[in-house]
């Protein structure tokens, strides 16, 4: 092993500031690094990316390793299964040794010739940065705009490009959200803006091919709401929907007449939550009408959408969650959640058929893929576990018979799912709520408290993280690692009530419940708080400052991603991306009542003078969801405070976005880099 290097950790400068609110008055010391523009701030983000790089030196040549182990299970030239859209088929590959993808397409038989859409190998030359997002295919096939992004804010420029000749048009619409939704008429196309400062999309346009000023035809002016533009599946609607956290609200119109007027579908009332789809003369609604907590479908006449008009088709039931719907010429598909596991129910809509698609695993993840095509019998789904790869399914839902379009290809020659064992178990949180938990190791471990042992969660927004296979993860589980996935209060994986009471003013059950998922797995002698580690990202990252706030002592180590640390602060600033739209996830500080609870959890404001876990802290310096400036201040005033001489490391990617990097083998390196951190702590450099 080699020696770490003299250099110290970067101290930052403490310039105090006082930030008062509701007659309470904190001191911020490193309120100076929100301004990018402060020649300190870029020095400061560089020396502690500098320490970090010279601390962990020594597992350079590891990292390599990793990143080469964890590059050679992926299949480089690798292809999408194709989808069929309106006559052609489309596909998205990879080639050996290329960081992006490349999108072609075929004319109604995939062994006609392929046409180039675009190479994003080629596009993103000299850019540190770049990602394309929505491609969107004109209805007679012969343009397609797309969006560009090149500095990870999220922030896209649309473009217009002649698929037959490739010639990309003098039209370019900035600072938009990168999806576009053509009408009928194959040259209008509708837009959403974003607020240039707080990026919240919020205006809808209308742009006509080689004319150069586009129309407002849409401001949402409420600034606890976003909006966006799409076209319904049934390809002829034109929708605007409006959504916040407990409210939506959409706008109607005719995509063959582009020129028309919006109709509003159900105007919002707040606490009313509902999603529309097309067919026929009908529109089918995904809602909590009636306090249907898990929500129920229903539907109305196309012309009758007053919600006193809207009928019932599936009741509510208690014990299961309505997630989505996939609707069909001639079946209406249902994605449900029940007692924590995917189902995925077929129903005619002549009621000739009702069934369910049976899976037999407790850590398992099943979800409907890419399905537009609408006159079609088959279904696209995607399933896999902690211990199986990926499939892509093809079921014909009349003759209920399968068809495995491809399986998720674990290259190197080391992998056997065999050799790994997957289980479901509960913790009981300090309410006397059982709190289930996914666990993933390779076969043969003892519970003698001696294995190293990761748990991850994210708990918040309703986000379920559920219990998936990974080609990156077999570096840890083949080292001896144990896999924990923690369903904490905050997500749905045990419907909306569960992210009821891990929102707000009970947000704090996310960390208890994280708490003492950990106790549980010491006490069961999974591990120990020698070998425990834990990681989350962005308001997982929250959850990771919460729980060494409360409960240092039983982590060795935590990684935080893009950590979303200094709640009261950035609550309060309603400049920043997202603040105004997520006052029904954390509050509104505001209120004294929610200031008090907020600044009672925030990880920033609850940093003490004691022993801390071993940390390793990324950011992005063009985030547009956390800002770099919150991990920054947060590894900043952890430094000053704490008290013991555990490792403490920042890492800012200075040019990307809360994403990290772009590319499918640069994000691998960050990948290994966090992985080499974990396992330097166990002693694991090999």
């Amino acid at each position: 092993m080699t020696k770490k290097t003299g250099l110290k950790p970067p101290i930052a400068k403490k310039m105090p500031h006082e930030l008062e609110m509701h007659g309470d008055v904190r001191i911020d010391n490193y309120f100076w690094m929100k301004d990018r523009e402060h020649p300190e701030v870029k020095d400061y983000l560089n020396a502690e990316n500098a320490y970090c790089d010279s601390q962990m030196a020594h597992t350079k040549s590891f990292q390599d390793n990793l990143f080469e182990e964890m590059k050679a299970r992926i299949k480089e030239d690798d292809t999408s299964v194709p989808y069929k859209y309106n006559g052609y088929w489309y596909i998205t590959k990879f080639e050996k040794g290329k960081n992006y993808p490349i999108y072609t397409r075929k004319k109604e038989s995939l062994d006609n010739p392929e046409e180039l859409l675009f190479n994003c190998n080629d596009m993103a030359k000299g850019h540190s940065y770049f990602k394309l997002a929505g491609i969107s295919i004109s209805p007679d096939n012969s343009k397609v705009s797309y969006g560009i992004d090149t500095n990870g804010r999220r922030n896209y420029t649309i473009h217009f490009k002649d698929i037959k000749t490739g010639e990309v048009a003098e039209d370019q619409v900035p600072n938009t959200t990168g999806s576009s939704s053509w009408g009928n008429d194959n040259e209008t196309l509708f837009y959403t803006k974003k607020d240039e400062v707080t990026l919240r999309a919020y205006q809808v346009y209308k742009h006509k091919l080689g004319q150069k000023e586009d129309e407002l035809i849409f401001q949402e002016n409420d600034e606890a709401f976003g909006t966006t533009v799409y076209k319904s599946k049934s390809r002829k609607y034109i929708i605007i929907a409006c959504y916040s956290t407990l409210t939506n609200e959409y706008h109607i119109l005719n995509a063959d007449q582009p020129d028309g007027k919006f109709e509003v579908f159900q105007p919002r009332i707040r606490g009313l939550e509902y999603s529309i789809s097309h067919y026929k003369d009908y529109f089918y609604i995904l809602t909590n009408k009636d306090k249907a907590t898990n929500f129920k479908l229903m539907k109305c006449l196309k012309n009758q959408r007053a919600i006193d008009q809207w009928e019932e088709v599936i009741g509510h039931r208690a014990d299961t969650l309505i997630e989505n719907i996939d609707i069909f010429k001639d079946y209406l598909v249902v994605s449900e959640r029940r007692h924590g596991l995917n189902e995925i129910r077929i129903k005619r809509w002549d009621d000739t058929q009702d069934y369910y698609l049976p899976f037999d695993n407790e850590t398992y993840t099943a979800y409907t893929g890419t399905n537009v095509e609408f006159d079609t019998e088959l279904l696209r789904y995607g399933y896999n576990s902690l211990t199986t790869p990926a499939s892509v399914i093809a079921f014909n839902m009349r003759t209920q018979t399968k068809k495995i379009l491809k399986e998720q290809d674990v290259l190197g020659g080391k992998f056997n799912k065999d050799n790994y064992a997957s289980e479901r178990i509960w913790a009981t949180a300090d309410d006397g709520t059982k709190i289930p938990m996914s666990l993933v190791y390779r076969k043969g471990i003892k519970k003698d408290g001696t294995n190293p042992l990761l748990q991850y969660a994210y708990g918040s927004y309703g986000s379920t993280v559920d219990p998936y296979f990974s080609t990156i993860r077999l570096s840890l589980l083949d080292r001896g690692f144990i896999y924990v996935i923690c369903h904490a209060r905050g997500g749905e994986y045990l419907g909306r009530k569960w992210y009821e009471d891990g929102k707000l003013l009970k947000k704090k059950n996310t960390f208890s419940d994280f708490i003492a998922c950990s106790i549980h797995l010491i006490k069961e002698r999974y591990t120990s708080s020698k070998h425990l580690y834990a990681m989350g990202g962005s308001a997982g990252g929250l959850l990771m400052g919460a729980i060494i706030n409360q409960a240092p002592e039983l982590y060795n180590g935590i990684v935080a991603a893009v950590p979303f640390v200094d709640v009261v602060t950035t609550m309060l600033d309603d400049s920043i991306p997202l603040t105004t739209g997520e006052y029904d996830e954390w509050g509104n500080p505001n209120d004294v009542l929610y200031y008090n609870y907020m600044k009672s959890y925030s990880p920033y404001d609850n940093v003490e003078a004691k022993d801390y876990p071993n940390m390793l802290v990324t950011a992005g310096f063009n985030d547009s969801q956390v800002q770099y400036w919150e991990p920054a201040k947060w590894v900043a005033k952890l430094r000053d405070m704490k008290s013991d001489s555990n490792q403490l490391y920042l890492k800012t990617n200075m040019d990307a976005g809360h994403g990290g990097a772009s590319g499918r083998f640069d994000s691998l390196k960050e990948d290994a880099e966090e992985f080499a951190f974990l396992l330097n702590l166990e002693g694991i450099l090999r």
